[in-house]
């Protein structure tokens, strides 16, 4: 064959890709990941500034873990994080103008995360109020919390906050059935022992009792996710010696003082960073 028939034939051949390319249209690209944060103030990031454009009461925070991770993965974000939520509002309205946190979640949300259960039954602010305000009255020794309280506390997290959360966890399955669905535990607010009375004003015998306390939330909001099919990103092991009682560059949850952030007692921008690692590395993301 000669060279003239040889460059005919790849000319014509190249025409031809090109002639099918242009009737196949451009390339389509693929459709986003569609992912939704629920939750509460530890998932809304309430405290951390600059705030979202969602509702100002709700606290929400352009720098929470949702805004992290979807930058970092290039997820199609939908965020209904609130402060105080409840799992009740899941389900119900929490403030006026604020929509039922399920309302977001649809069969075609492909990823959604959530922390959830420490306000149930005023958990953490009950807690810590009470623990702070009998920690007055000993200047700072001693364990008058865990002898006024006991077991209030952990026994309303098993019999009340944990089938709430199982019930919670299985409505956003029942909308999403196809959805990567995390929920987080919470990250350490004191450390196992020790104290840092008054930057963190619990009594030195109280901190373990406030750590036990937060290890029986986390442990119901794990045994949830078991239940009800959902991922658990476990942040004990992570945010050890990250607690309130840390530096001001170690710690990802800041004090009740001595803190210039907006929210006391809540993860500053390292710790939703921090959350934010762990659920893409936990949940493989």
């Amino acid at each position: 064959m000669s060279s003239h028939r040889i460059t005919r034939s790849v000319l014509a051949l190249a025409t031809a890709g090109l002639m099918a390319a242009a009737a196949a249209g451009p390339a389509q690209a693929a459709d986003p990941v569609k992912y939704v944060n629920l939750g509460d103030s530890y998932s809304a990031g309430s405290g951390v500034l600059p705030l979202t454009s969602y509702n100002p009461v709700c606290l929400q925070s352009a720098r929470n873990w949702a805004h992290d991770i979807a930058s970092a993965k290039g997820y199609q974000l939908t965020d209904v994080s609130c402060g105080a939520a409840q799992t009740k509002d899941l389900r119900g309205s929490q403030y006026l103008g604020v929509a039922p946190q399920l309302d977001a979640v649809s069969a075609d949300t492909d990823v959604v995360t959530i922390t959830m259960g420490g306000n149930d039954n005023n958990t953490f602010i009950g807690a810590i109020t009470a623990c702070g305000t009998a920690a007055v009255a000993t200047a700072g020794f001693g364990s008058p919390c865990k002898t006024l309280y006991g077991d209030t506390f952990t026994n309303a997290i098993n019999d009340k906050t944990y089938p709430a959360l199982v019930q919670g966890l299985r409505d956003i399955k029942a909308k999403a059935p196809n959805a990567k669905v995390m929920i987080s535990g919470y990250p350490w607010i004191t450390p196992a022992t020790g104290s840092c009375y008054p930057q963190l004003p619990i009594a030195r015998g109280d901190v373990a009792y406030l750590h036990d306390l937060q290890t029986v939330l986390n442990s119901a909001v794990s045994r949830a996710a078991a239940t009800s099919g959902a991922t658990y990103v476990d942040l004990s092991k992570v945010s050890t010696g990250h607690d309130a009682c840390q530096a001001p560059d170690v710690r990802w949850v800041e004090p009740a003082i001595f803190t210039d952030q907006l929210v006391p007692v809540h993860p500053n921008a390292l710790g939703e960073q921090g959350m934010a690692d762990a659920a893409v590395k936990q949940g493989r993301l």
